[in-house]
């Protein structure tokens, strides 16, 4: 049976026997920012992969995700505050990329298409909800930057571990979820995440 909802975790999926394709249907490296577009000394990165990271290396920035566990996995975890129940769409398609900032530090980006605009408005409403929601004092940490109709921006601290700036965006039938190792203050992030923004949205949803 076809998994309808993307809150609840999916199947483990089987160990990958070989490496992800570049692109996911119609999602491929042309619906992402390029590295400049997202800032001054920002580069594309080749992730290796390995048995830790769960997937085999494709020797490119670009790789296929299982929708349904891409969509599970962006979700808030290990929060103080009671999050919101209720189901979410499931996407057809998951591609994600990653970036290093020009401090050397990783960034990733993942695109979920949907079937149509509702379902990928229904996702973006509800991980925004489930982020708003998240508090402070868990294992994660989310403090509000910014909010808008389409797109929002958080600053997401995990305890005792990194901190990084998350952005979503709603763009027709695409969400897009990028987050970035936070090097500086609120006030910085606030800045450069309503910079790239308007970035994300030029790309996301092209055919």
């Amino acid at each position: 049976m076809k998994p309808t909802d993307a809150a609840v975790p999916p199947e483990l999926p089987e160990e990958a026997t070989a490496p992800p394709p570049a692109s996911a249907g119609p999602l491929s490296a042309r619906n992402l920012p390029a590295p400049a577009k997202l800032g001054a000394g920002w580069k594309t990165y080749v992730d290796p992969g390995g048995s830790e990271a769960g997937f085999l290396g494709n020797k490119t920035w670009t790789r296929q995700r299982e929708p349904h566990q891409a969509a599970f996995e962006a979700l808030p975890v290990g929060c103080a505050g009671q999050l919101p129940s209720g189901s979410l769409p499931v996407p057809q398609y998951a591609l994600q990329a990653t970036y290093r900032t020009a401090a050397g530090l990783p960034a990733t980006a993942l695109l979920l298409r949907f079937t149509g605009a509702e379902e990928a408005a229904t996702y973006y409403n509800g991980y925004h909800s489930r982020m708003t929601a998240c508090g402070n004092g868990g294992d994660l940490s989310v403090t509000q930057l910014w909010t808008e109709d389409a797109a929002t921006a958080a600053t997401r601290q995990y305890a005792g571990a990194e901190s990084y700036t998350d952005i979503s965006v709603v763009q027709g039938r695409t969400v897009a979820l990028l987050a970035a190792t936070a090097t500086t203050p609120p006030p910085t992030q606030s800045t450069w995440s309503h910079t790239v923004t308007p970035t994300l949205q030029s790309t996301i949803d092209t055919p």
